[in-house]
């Protein structure tokens, strides 16, 4: 199981990357029993440009350029539209051969669904969906992942990796002074 909103679609179902292309398919993210909301999850790849930088302009240019109507037909044209780049456009949801890829919509679904400013059924004092902006998030997401990882793999009940993934969490918070 590989929850993701939108990228990586387009490689696990592309059969010259893939060893599972032809048993793939595709949900919208899990959500509890009577309860509308979905986890889902929403993302950027910030396209960003470093303060200093002794090459702004060109740095400006590129991403100007990977995010245009003329980067995607090009990946389109050499590389099909299932391996256009999803996301960066809404006009990529709205061109007639993409919408033929059998993940587009739901990616778009998907996207439009999250709402980081109310991101969890009960009320929170946050905003943001899955990613938390503080230097400890990606050791504790890690070691969360590999909790969840071992119970997908059945090496333990998802009861048990539910409990590590809090005390995980709880002593990376006190550890770190957030809590």
């Amino acid at each position: 199981m590989w929850i993701d909103a939108t990228v990586a679609a387009s490689f696990v179902t592309n059969p010259n990357d893939s060893t599972v292309a032809d048993h793939v398919g595709f949900a919208l993210a899990p959500n509890a029993e009577g309860v509308e909301k979905r986890s889902n999850w929403l993302w950027a790849w910030a396209l960003a440009i470093p303060a200093g930088t002794q090459q702004e302009g060109a740095a400006k240019q590129f991403i100007e350029w990977a995010t245009s109507k003329d980067y995607i037909e090009l990946v389109a044209e050499n590389e099909g539209w299932a391996n256009v780049p999803p996301g960066a456009r809404t006009s990529l949801y709205e061109t007639p051969e993409y919408q033929d890829v059998p993940f587009a919509k739901m990616t778009l679904d998907s996207i439009n669904a999250a709402d980081p400013t109310n991101p969890t059924v009960d009320p929170v004092p946050y905003v943001g969906i899955q990613f938390v902006a503080i230097p400890e998030f990606a050791g504790m997401a890690t070691e969360v992942s590999q909790e969840f990882s071992a119970a997908y793999a059945g090496q333990q009940s998802v009861e048990d990796a539910l409990e590590k993934a809090q005390a995980i969490a709880t002593e990376t918070m006190e550890a770190s002074g957030y809590r």
